[in-house]
């Protein structure tokens, strides 16, 4: 879908605006709450999210529209480490071309542009829905980059391809996915877009490490706090095993008597038997055996 060049604040990944400007008026627009909504529901109104349902069964649900019309709302009303984290899912999964991170958490950090470049903009180009769960935004960013070494080579444009995964069901963003077109950008600007991507890639890695090293130290922490709470009164090393009650003790205790009993019983009766077909075999040999005639003297 086509839409008017329009510059606004870009979510917290990249870029952050004070106004946007619509081409057919040519003319600056406060960016007040009011017009802001009104446009991201422009641009969702446009958008075909397909069949959510057939006549036998919903493939998606409405929630997929609401995320797709919040996620423009973010974009427009952005503000530094404010924005609806409840459209991510908690395990959401980032990625691009330098870095990648798992958790939602991580969208409220620090924007490598607002570091990398002076007064950026954006536009952007198309906003659609791929399939009933997948929508896809296609923008540029333009800015002058902040090093004056770098300036020697003109402003720095990025064309990007942003693809958002959405839950069917809850219409949470589980994948978040970025491609990067530098074409348009002179090669010493491209030299600065890598470098310095690359160096926010390497500190946001770092905060990474510290920030679970955080939570293992806390999760630790709070562990010694409920057992110095708690203790063991035992300190028995068998506490953990599964221990039987005294009731089925006694059963097995009389089942295991019964067994023993029951074997005996059957060994005592065939040692009778054996005992009885042994004299049986006995009184048929000795009748066998023919009697000797006795000598009269």
């Amino acid at each position: 879908m086509s839409l008017s060049e329009v510059t606004f604040i870009l979510h917290p990944f990249y870029l952050m605006g004070s106004s946007f400007t619509n081409e057919s008026s040519s003319t600056e627009v406060s960016p007040d709450a009011t017009s802001e909504r009104s446009e991201a529901d422009k641009i969702v109104d446009g958008m075909d999210f397909g069949e959510l349902c057939n006549d036998f069964e919903c493939i998606s649900s409405p929630s997929v529209e609401s995320t797709a019309r919040q996620l423009v709302r973010d974009i427009l009303q952005l503000r530094q480490g404010n924005r609806a984290l409840g459209t991510f899912a908690v395990s959401v999964k980032y990625k691009d071309p330098v870095r990648s991170f798992t958790g939602r958490d991580k969208y409220k950090r620090q924007l490598w542009v607002n570091d990398a470049l002076e007064n950026p903009t954006v536009s952007v180009q198309q906003m659609v829905m791929l399939s009933t769960s997948v929508l896809n935004i296609k923008w540029t960013v333009k800015g002058k980059p902040k090093s004056p070494i770098f300036r020697i080579g003109g402003d720095l444009s990025v064309k990007v391809d942003s693809k958002f995964t959405l839950n069917q069901i809850s219409g949470q963003v589980i994948e978040h996915e970025e491609l990067w077109d530098l074409s348009e950008s002179s090669l010493v600007a491209q030299a600065y877009f890598w470098a310095s991507r690359r160096l926010f890639a390497t500190f946001e890695a770092g905060k990474d490490v510290s920030d679970s090293l955080k939570d293992l130290t806390n999760r630790f922490t709070t562990e010694n706090k409920n057992v110095e709470m708690y203790p063991d009164p035992t300190s028995d090393p068998t506490k953990f095993f599964q221990r039987d009650d005294s009731f089925q003790r006694d059963l097995y205790q009389i089942a295991l008597f019964l067994a023993v009993v029951f074997c005996c019983t059957v060994l005592a009766d065939n040692f009778v038997k054996l005992k009885l077909i042994q004299v049986i075999l006995g009184r048929c040999q000795d009748s066998r055996i023919p009697r000797q005639p006795q000598a009269f003297m």
